[in-house]
């Protein structure tokens, strides 16, 4: 693997750590979103450092070329940041259900009541 290539997958990888790190400090995500971007992030950097085996990873699925093996591997990471974020947002989404609910509930109780 280039050397370009190993140095800019470790650029990548530390800004994207350093981002979330500062994003999460100033409280704007939760640590489970934070998570979601650690380990891509984390990753990226690991088999960045170990250039080996991206040379053995891209021999064994048969990709010409290590930069093609790359640009797979972050397209297949964003697909599951996607998934992992969908799953996230329905979660919240049935829960801000179930909150609209109760509250309905609540108010026609409490305009019961007072009539």
């Amino acid at each position: 693997m280039s050397d370009s290539l190993v140095k800019g997958l470790l650029i990548v990888g530390i800004f994207l750590i350093v981002m979330v790190t500062i994003i999460l400090k100033k409280g704007r995500i939760p640590m489970k979103f934070a998570l979601v971007w650690y380990v891509p992030s984390i990753a990226i950097v690991l088999l960045a450092l170990f250039p080996g085996l991206f040379e053995y990873i891209a021999d064994f699925i048969g990709f010409q070329t290590i930069s093609n093996l790359v640009a797979g591997f972050l397209f297949v990471v964003l697909f599951l940041i996607i998934i992992a974020l969908t799953v996230i947002i329905a979660g919240q989404t049935t829960k801000i259900n179930l909150l609209i609910q109760e509250v309905s509930m609540l108010k026609k109780q409490v305009n019961e009541n007072g009539k």
